[in-house]
């Protein structure tokens, strides 16, 4: 009995075409264990190895009476089953005008794919049943398969009828595509399940992109616009010479792209994150503020810490650019550079000494507003007291001395 449409289940025997897996039980066996990075993360190859090893069956790739679907070819009686059927969407829709009509022409236009993304649940008929599809036909088979894992919400597993499934165009309307991306990239590693709470998603995002980042970009500007009008004195290639800050931001850039080329995207967060700390320390160890006061030599290697932080942030702008576009733009334009300079970008540029002495820049805005919690006040309409445009000015003077 089906319980959810309480009919009877009738059992039916009826012709359909298979397709040959069997065959290609060696060829699969030989080519996760020559090419182990084929499935990722390391969990998903072994659950595939495990289906592999246990012996291939072949399937059906058709059905019989069935008026919804594709037709086979010669066999009108017959229609092509769904997974057979979607697994080739892969490669025809690669298919960019109605004058293309082969598979030859769509593996022309872009094929093999080099990322192959799927959910954890799908896994097997991606990594087992499409590549041994792939062998048949001739074609090349993805660079890598890679299993995303699935999302929790405050720790339970989500469902409509217990009312806590998250909705991503609402996340975005309300907190920005950057912050979304950032804290699901950031918090959840690549491949694994991860969790979401909305207290969690807003103390990770301002902590790290509003005041890690943001605040830093926006204090060094206030110093170069208070001691320098806005004006680099130096190139940050002479700035940095000789300084252990440019040594660690290298490392932690070259790390950050070794993170992303194994779509550890946590880690690779992790290493900008920590780019961005590097100069928060920096800048407070230094004290520019406090050198500019003595004036002389002093001054001057003050005025080189706000090229060498400066350089830093473009740096940072260049390496989260995969996670937080937007962002990283408006970090980018802060920095005096144009659209044009920031659609031209590549991983290359993340090389220090890019700034050149002489730049002006344009005044400072902030680049990430910090999220604020929704009190319980403001859920039954009734707004917090604001505060005084008195105590905002002492807050804005003791930033600005800073």
């Amino acid at each position: 009995m089906n319980m959810e449409t309480k009919a009877k289940e009738e059992a039916r025997k009826e012709d359909n075409y298979f397709f040959a897996l069997s065959k290609y039980q060696e060829k699969l066996e030989d080519l996760l264990e020559r090419y182990p990075d084929f499935v990722q993360p390391s969990a998903r190859l072994n659950e595939v190895q495990g289906w592999v090893k246990t012996g291939l069956k072949d399937f059906s790739i058709s059905r019989a009476a069935v008026d919804w679907g594709i037709r086979v070819p010669g066999d009108p009686n017959q229609t092509i089953y769904v997974w057979f059927d979607a697994l080739l969407g892969y490669i025809s829709a690669l298919l960019e005008n109605e004058d293309q009509s082969s598979l030859q022409d769509a593996v022309a236009s872009g094929w093999p794919a080099s990322l192959h993304l799927i959910g954890k649940d799908i896994l097997r008929f991606h990594a087992v049943y499409w590549p041994a599809m792939l062998m048949s036909a001739g074609f090349r088979l993805p660079n890598m398969v890679f299993g995303h894992g699935f999302l929790t919400k405050d720790g339970m597993k989500m469902g409509k009828s217990l009312g806590n499934t998250i909705e991503p165009n609402e996340l975005v309307q309300r907190f920005g595509a950057d912050a979304v991306r950032y804290f699901f990239l950031r918090e959840v590693e690549f491949g694994s399940d991860g969790d979401y709470s909305e207290d969690r998603f807003i103390n990770i995002v301002n902590a790290h992109l509003a005041n890690t980042i943001g605040n830093l970009l926006n204090r060094t500007l206030g110093l170069l616009k208070k001691n320098c009008q806005s004006t680099l004195a130096f190139d940050s290639a002479i700035a940095g010479e000789g300084n252990s800050i440019k040594l660690k931001v290298e490392n932690l850039v070259e790390k950050a792209f070794t993170h992303y080329q194994n779509l550890s995207l946590s880690s690779a967060c992790e290493a900008v994150l920590e780019i961005g700390n590097a100069g928060n320390v920096y800048l407070d160890e230094r004290a520019p503020w406090s050198l500019f006061k003595q004036g002389g030599t002093a001054a001057e290697a003050a005025a080189k810490d706000l090229v060498i932080i400066l350089e830093t942030m473009r740096i940072i702008a260049i390496a989260l650019l995969p996670v937080a576009p937007s962002l990283c733009w408006r970090i980018y334009s802060q920095l005096g550079y144009t659209e044009d300079d920031y659609n031209a970008l590549t991983w290359n540029d993340t090389k220090w000494g890019g700034l050149r002495a002489g730049h002006l820049l344009p005044e400072a805005k902030p680049v990430f507003a910090r999220i604020e919690l929704i009190t319980d006040l403001d859920d039954v309409g009734v707004q917090p007291a604001k505060k005084t445009s008195k105590n905002k000015e002492k807050k804005a003077a003791k930033a600005q001395s800073a």
